[in-house]
């Protein structure tokens, strides 16, 4: 889909972009013409040196900035870089994360989790609020402000069904933390700054195709998965970035909302029986 605005006054800052989501996200911002904040951390250095040489062989505008957004103090010397960078921030993509998929990582209890939970929680919940504390100044500072927090369908459905495969207690308890923030930043924020959520289910690269969890599932155990969801497929990142780009560029009059993107998993996957005749109909 080609561009239909021009961002090149727009400054975005998404965590998260080495991975397929974020990358799709950030290409869409950057092929608008905004310019990108990038936080990497010390994982996925073969990502990050990738998205790297993509983004600038893309002639994207882009700083990529080394830090723990699990550490307060390390956020707030982040927001710092941007300000003296870039000279203020728009648009907030919320998009950090980290979850242990049971097929790959079993149970909590395990010598190999230990500390696990407290991962999921640290990324997925609590570095969320520290970056939205330290860049709301300057996304009420720009008039036109607005955040997208993404989270997950684990948050509704759990270790449940077929997907009990894929999510995990914590990280699950964790996503369903995450409505609450965006309810309560979107009033705190307002009307400056509009806050809304975009809910993922199975996707290319999260959940989806291309993980490690999905590659270790049975054919049978995906087919399971599929047949849950409406659409019968999972989405790709491109079209996770399309909405995301929507909701935080164009939705101006929504604020505090949770939109799920999951292709009616959540809906599930039984078909919808034919009208009987009816006891009446004699």
């Amino acid at each position: 889909m080609g561009d239909t605005m021009n961002l090149r006054d727009r400054i975005v800052l998404i965590p998260g972009a080495s991975r397929p989501v974020g990358r799709a996200i950030a290409r869409r911002f950057g092929g608008a013409g905004a310019s990108l904040a990038l936080p990497v951390h010390h994982d996925w250095p073969e990502s990050t040196a990738e998205m790297e040489q993509e983004f600038s062989g893309a002639g994207y505008r882009f700083h990529c900035y080394r830090c723990n957004l699990t550490d307060p103090d390390d956020t707030a010397r982040l927001i710092d870089s941007v300000t003296a960078d870039l000279g203020g921030l728009h648009h907030l993509i919320n998009n950090i994360e980290r979850g242990g998929m049971p097929v790959v990582h079993g149970s909590y209890e395990t010598v190999q989790n230990d500390g696990q939970w407290q991962l999921e929680f640290e990324t997925t919940l609590r570095a969320k609020w520290f970056l939205f504390r330290r860049a709301l100044p300057l996304l009420t500072a720009c008039g036109c402000g607005s955040v997208v927090n993404i989270s997950s369908i684990a948050a509704l459905v759990g270790r449940c069904g077929p997907a009990s495969l894929l999510f995990n207690d914590g990280y699950s308890a964790a996503n369903r933390g995450i409505a609450s923030f965006t309810e309560q930043w979107a009033r705190e924020a307002a009307p400056a700054v509009r806050v809304n959520e975009v809910m993922l289910g199975l996707v290319r690269g999260r959940h989806g195709e291309e993980t490690r969890g999905w590659q270790a599932l049975t054919e049978r155990q995906r087919r399971d998965l599929l047949d849950h969801t409406l659409l019968h497929r999972t989405g790709t990142p491109e079209e996770i970035a399309e909405l995301v780009f929507f909701v935080a560029v164009q939705a101006g009059f929504v604020t505090g909302t949770v939109i799920r993107a999951d292709g009616g998993y959540c809906l599930g996957g039984e078909p919808v029986a034919s009208l009987p005749p009816g006891l009446l109909a004699s």
